[in-house]
């Protein structure tokens, strides 16, 4: 019989426990939280402390009875859940619902879950951070009294349905705020001149900068012509060559925001994809003769800080795989973020000699390629910097200067293994001539003037969202993920070409959030209230009085609201499309995925369908057109409108254009690895294709 329990939060995470602990110890799972505030009621109580009424949640009572007839077996429990406030919070209802005293020495927590790191571990057990259980406490009561005090009022004064959230609701206003200023948007128009110039062989451009030592913006064509004018028949010297080299640092590496980001850009992955991927890593994958292993440490951290045995691990793995010359000279260490709590090391692998490519039969597709992200990111964290050749020469043509970069990799570094996303263009890896002042040119040919109009600010993506609620303080690592969820979930935000789009619901919960619960929407507000938590955290804030001065101004907000907001008349829009069912005029509405069609007689009809989106060609079996669909998983594809009578399919994008040889429709492929594309005729018996 087993001395000891351990309770984890999954089976994957008791499994890779139970290889490093042995026979004394007893390894089950909790399967996350055990007992939460009840759904169908507030479930704390505002008049005494804002004590919480916690209940067992549904589907958990049987595992609760297995673990409380476990317990009464061994020596003494252990607590292994997540290193967090989540962790803490789900150790201390453990506690709770199965009579162990908290405060004696049942918590064991590890940022990574290696044999050292585990064993180490249950050496050092401590008694559960109560402070660490307030703060998560704090934060579950003020999303609480939000969303269950603010919702009812947008159901009764706009539809049923709606919620409000105290991290939501910002986000949410993120994305309308955006698209207003895309819209307020006037493009103003601009000109860039550019110059051919050749120098023993060689050819390079230049770009116009201004007159004298002024820049200047062409604004016109008139400005433009009054430039080529200015410079027409005169000649072009090199007045000045400024040659100097430039070092590139390396990027971090990751923490919960710039690891959701970077595979967001470089993987496509959704935030909640990365989460889940990262959680199976960190928790165990089964390796061939070894059983169960984490792969990485701990995912949910804003730290870029790495112990001092990684470091020597990387410095020794560089100096075997590339050479000494690309092991820093002195340690990379980088800053913490403002506002970062610091609690846990950066992400990286647990083990260096776990390679990705020894890897590939191991791990799933998803894993291998987020887990190789990882590896090579923290690997060129500890790196030599880049060495760059830079060279800036200012030419004069009549009184108009003129402007040309070179730069070219002297020494790659970093570079050699991993180059941040974001950063991920091409480097210009092209000198210039060896250009001397007093130098005359010859532009060849004439001058090239562009017309451009400026352009509006981006919308959000999922990473550029991340990366502003990171920056304004609002949400913390965990909760990225379900907040951009539920937005979308709620039918607030839509995401078009992996972009949020705001809804017409969303734009009216906005404004009228922003008009009776100014602080609600406020990102400044909500920072102030995410730094209050960390201050609780550290013991330095009495939760109940924050939650106090919180719930006094919320109530003074809702009183105003309910007197003063006055009810919203959502107006459907109509399509040209009738119902084939009870023959009512069908409406778009919003879901999770979208626009779709529906028959406004809901309840008594329930017809619904997919907007259908043509591609421009007719299906070559029965003629009818071929439209954009979707599978189970969201996968797009192309099929016959004619379905379920014609099923004929294209899983690649059709030009539009029919096959000169054999009149099937052509289709977009990439070619291997690269972003090139290619056509292709979609009929795999004929050839033909072209870039």
């Amino acid at each position: 019989m087993a001395d000891y329990l351990v309770i984890v939060e999954s089976p994957a995470k008791a499994k890779t426990i139970k290889k490093y602990l042995g026979d004394k110890y007893v390894v089950k799972a909790s399967m996350g939280h055990v007992r939460d505030l009840p759904k169908s009621q507030l479930g704390v109580d505002v008049d005494h402390q804002f004590e919480p009424k916690y209940i067992t949640i549904r589907g958990k009572g049987d595992i609760l009875k297995q673990l409380k007839e476990s317990s009464k077996k061994v020596k003494a429990v252990y607590l292994a859940a997540d290193p967090d406030r989540e962790g803490e919070a789900i150790a201390w209802h453990l506690a709770k619902s199965l009579d162990i005293d908290p405060l004696q020495p049942v918590r064991v927590v590890f940022n990574e879950i290696t044999k050292d790191a585990v064993k180490a571990a249950f050496k050092n057990p401590r008694s559960v951070n109560m402070d660490l259980v307030h703060a998560q406490q704090a934060r579950r009561i003020l999303d609480r009294l939000v969303g269950y005090r603010i919702s009812p009022l947008l159901w009764k004064k706009v539809k049923r349905g709606l919620s409000a959230g105290r991290v939501q609701s910002v986000a949410v206003r993120l994305i309308v705020d955006r698209e207003r200023e895309i819209r307020a948007f006037v493009p103003e128009e601009y000109w860039t001149v550019a110059i051919l110039c050749e120098h023993q062989g060689e050819k390079f451009t230049a770009q116009f900068y201004g007159y004298g030592e002024e820049k200047l913006e062409l604004q016109s064509q008139d400005d433009v012509n009054e430039l080529l004018g200015r410079i027409e028949g005169k000649e072009f010297t090199v007045v000045r060559v400024k040659a100097s080299e430039r070092r590139r640092n390396p990027a971090p590496p990751f923490t919960t925001s710039s690891l959701q980001q970077e595979a967001a850009r470089k993987l496509g992955f959704r935030t909640q994809k990365t989460m889940a991927v990262a959680q199976q890593l960190y928790e165990g994958i089964d390796m061939p003769g070894v059983g169960a292993v984490g792969l990485i440490t701990y995912m949910r951290t804003d730290s870029t800080r790495i112990s001092d045995s990684a470091r020597a691990e990387a410095s020794a793995y560089i100096d075997n795989t590339y050479g000494k010359a690309y092991v820093p000279t002195s340690v990379r260490q980088y800053a913490a973020k403002k506002g970062a709590q610091d609690a846990h090391e950066a992400i990286r692998p647990t083990a260096l000699d776990r390679h990705p490519d020894q890897l590939k039969d191991i791990l799933s597709r998803d894993q291998l390629r987020l887990y190789r992200l990882i590896f090579e990111r923290f690997v060129a964290s500890q790196m030599e910097a880049a060495v760059l050749d830079t060279m800036t020469v200012d030419i004069v043509g009549g009184d108009a200067l003129f402007r040309a970069n070179g730069s070219k990799v002297k020494f790659p570094g970093f570079m050699k293994l991993y180059i941040e996303g974001q950063d991920d263009q091409d480097e210009d890896n092209r000198m210039l001539p060896a250009l001397v002042e007093g130098l005359v040119l010859q532009p060849r040919p004439k001058p090239h003037p562009e017309q451009h109009f400026t352009q509006p600010p981006p919308r959000y993506s999922e990473a550029r969202l991340v990366k502003s609620m990171e920056e304004l303080g609002i949400g913390r690592p965990s909760t990225y993920a379900p907040t951009i969820d539920v937005i979308q979930k709620r039918g607030y935000v839509l995401l078009e070409s992996k972009r949020f789009v705001p809804t017409e619901l969303g734009e009216i919960v906005v404004d009228l959030m922003k008009e009776f619960f100014p602080t609600i929407v406020d990102a400044d507000f909500t920072a102030q209230l995410e730094q209050q938590l960390d201050d609780v955290e550290e013991g330095s804030q009495n939760y109940v009085n924050m939650l106090d001065v919180f719930y006094r101004n919320l109530e003074a907000y809702l009183q105003t609201a309910e007197e003063g907001m006055e009810n919203v008349q959502l107006i459907d829009e109509y399509a040209d499309e009738y119902c084939e069912k009870c023959g009512r005029q069908m409406v778009y509405k919003h879901g999770r995925f979208g626009k779709f069609l529906a028959c406004p007689g809901f309840p008594e009809c329930r017809n619904a369908k997919p907007i259908l989106k043509h591609v421009g060609i007719d299906c070559p079996h029965c003629g009818s057109p071929i439209v954009e669909r979707r599978g189970k998983k969201r996968k797009l594809f192309y099929g016959c409108s004619g379905y379920p009578a014609c099923n004929y399919v294209l899983w690649d994008r059709p030009t539009g254009q029919l096959c000169a040889v054999c009149h099937e429709p052509m289709v977009v492929k990439k070619k291997g690895k690269s972003d090139k594309e290619k056509e292709v005729c979609s009929n795999p018996a004929c050839e033909n294709s072209r870039s």
